[in-house]
């Protein structure tokens, strides 16, 4: 047999708002914690659709390019950068090899992306030639790259040998 209460329930409430539910909370609360929980839900959400989008971006730059340096380049001729420099080739090269162990191939004094910076090629112990990019006016390394360049000329020069042989 079902009892039927006429307005009141039996915690002794009128039906309602304020109609409490086994766990003691109002609905009204309880509507308040769902649209609590909706909103962190849709936030964290959107704050990892960030976390994306600037991994993306970021995605392209990886430290193989310079984007700033202490000595800008403007109408200056390659004769000048050598007296332009705060540092000297010596260390340069210390810098680099602190950041990739291997030996020198070649140095240079450049202008890379409008900032003076030492270019200096080391062979690393895996036999890949690594391109550092150190910057002329505080000796930091402000890039470092494994050159592509080098794979690729000797694979075509490999295949022109082959090419040769027929």
């Amino acid at each position: 047999m079902m009892r039927v209460y006429s307005g009141v329930n039996p915690v002794g409430t009128r039906h309602g708002s304020s109609c409490r539910c086994a766990a003691g909370i109002t609905r009204r609360r309880r509507g308040i914690i769902m649209k609590g929980k909706w909103i962190a839900v849709i936030g964290s959400g959107a704050l990892a659709i960030g976390f994306a989008v600037a991994g993306a971006s970021f995605a392209d730059t990886d430290g193989t390019e310079v984007k700033n340096g202490t000595i800008r380049i403007e109408k200056q001729s390659e004769a000048e950068f050598p007296s332009m420099a705060k540092i000297s080739m010596d260390q340069a090269v210390q810098k680099a090899l602190a950041s990739v162990q291997g030996q020198i191939l070649k140095t240079e004094l450049e202008d890379e992306n409008g900032f003076l910076v030492y270019g200096i090629k080391v062979v690393s112990a895996d036999k890949s030639v690594v391109d550092v990019k150190v910057d002329a006016g505080t000796g930091k390394v402000l890039a470092m790259e494994k050159d592509k360049a080098d794979d690729e000329d000797r694979e075509s020069g490999e295949d022109n040998d082959q090419d040769r042989e027929d």
